[in-house]
């Protein structure tokens, strides 16, 4: 048997589940390389900066209490920034604050008074928050799936809650507008906004792959490489060339790279496009959703109204549509700004940027917070990473990739367990 050190892992994709494995595997003693087709890492965790803007691929934000996030992330070096606990519900141009009073007085009396939700709703919001701050993460995946709308129902919640808040809100963080997502997602995502807040860091999203990466003392990263297609104990990039190798982990799309690999998953996606506006109409960093039914644009976000490390001239508005559309380029624009200014308020939106995001989240049933190492095995001297093995959530990117690391080590150490 190989020596730990004379042992080759390759790791194919440098998103956060793939920089996961490599900090894991080094963990274990090994000196992996990871295989990347474009310029940069972070896979769909990225931040380009446009006329001094940093700009995230599609709005993210990292929810404090992932527990993945706490083990592997340095929050205080990140500079984290806090978006406030609610939302700001639009139309017509005026925005209406709902939000939990018990992380911020401010929102106290606008939800006494608030139209959107009746009396009964807010204390069921309530009452739901407590029920899941003493539920694990382990019971919530363990529990009966249904959608998130029927789970809604089931609670009772009323139908003018469900429509002003709940269906806008959780429509930007499941990115389908249905509420057909899993109730094991709701309780998982409704449980982590209850025990911290969502944050940004200073640098933008992107600055998360690149703290992962700042921990390799024996990764190797290949740039600008791609992976054309692999089999057992073999990778061959595009133009011919082959790498022999002890064992493979995909942390990208497994099907594009082998043959027989046939996945029944299916992508969300969404369109994020971003704006410049003279002076931003909301004041604190607190997401606006539209209340319209109709409305193409779910939600926007102005990521200047937090600490940012770069910021161009004005303020920055971030946009995004997860509803499907057949709209060119130039007509999504148009139909943007239209709602912009007769939804939000925003009159003098100039488009910096569009994001078409084909795979923004994976579409999943029977979601889970965990799975036994030798799930991650789908052929021999190949194992799988990515949150689409568990859920779709930056915890689940991490987790899928620690262990597929595990896996690595099993096969390679000849083991038939790990504690």
């Amino acid at each position: 048997m190989k020596e730990k050190k004379d042992n080759k892992v390759h790791i194919i994709g440098a998103g956060i589940s793939g920089l996961v494995a490599a900090i894991q595997l080094e963990k274990l003693g090994y000196a992996p390389v990871i295989i990347e087709k474009d310029e940069a890492i972070g896979g769909r965790v990225q931040t380009d900066t446009i006329e001094g803007f940093q700009l995230d691929r599609g709005f993210q934000v990292l929810l404090e209490a992932y527990p993945k996030a706490k083990e592997y992330l340095d929050y205080e070096a990140l500079e984290l920034q806090a978006l406030e606990a609610g939302a700001l519900l639009f139309d017509h141009g005026k925005g209406k604050l709902f939000g939990d009073p018990l992380r911020s007085i401010r929102f106290l009396l606008p939800m006494i008074f608030s139209s959107d939700a009746s009396l009964s709703d807010k204390i069921k919001t309530y009452r739901l928050k407590k029920k899941l701050g003493r539920k694990s993460i382990e019971d919530i995946f363990a529990h009966d799936e249904h959608t998130t709308l029927a789970y809604l129902e089931k609670q009772g919640f009323s139908k003018r809650i469900i429509e002003n808040f709940f269906q806008p809100f959780f429509s930007g963080i499941y990115l389908e507008p249905h509420l057909s997502t899993s109730s094991r997602m709701f309780e998982f995502v409704y449980k982590m906004f209850g025990e911290g807040k969502a944050m940004i860091p200073k640098k933008g999203m992107g600055a998360i792959p690149l703290q992962l990466a700042n921990q390799f003392n024996k990764t190797d990263i290949q740039l600008n490489c791609e992976v054309e297609n692999i089999s057992q104990n073999q990778i061959t990039l595009k133009g011919g060339k082959t790498i022999e190798t002890d064992f493979i982990i995909v942390a990208t799309d497994p099907e594009r790279l082998m043959k027989n690999y046939v996945s029944s998953l299916d992508w969300k996606s969404c369109d994020s496009l971003y704006f410049s506006v003279k002076e931003r109409n909301i004041a604190k960093p607190i997401i606006g959703l539209s209340k319209r039914k109709d409305s193409l644009v779910n939600n926007i976000f102005y990521p200047t109204s937090i600490a940012t490390e770069s910021k161009g001239d004005g303020d920055l508005l971030s946009v995004t549509v997860v509803k499907k559309h057949d709209y060119t380029i130039d007509e999504l624009i148009a139909q943007t700004t239209k709602e912009l200014a007769e939804q939000f308020g925003i009159d003098d939106a100039r488009f910096l940027k569009h994001y078409p995001i084909a795979q923004a989240l994976p579409s999943m049933h029977n979601i889970q917070c965990s799975m036994e190492v030798g799930a991650t095995m789908i052929s021999e001297g190949i194992a799988i990473a990515g949150d689409h093995q568990l859920n779709g959530s930056i915890n689940a990117a991490m987790t899928s990739g620690e262990l597929a690391a595990q896996m690595a080590h099993k096969t390679m150490a000849g083991i038939s367990h790990l504690v």
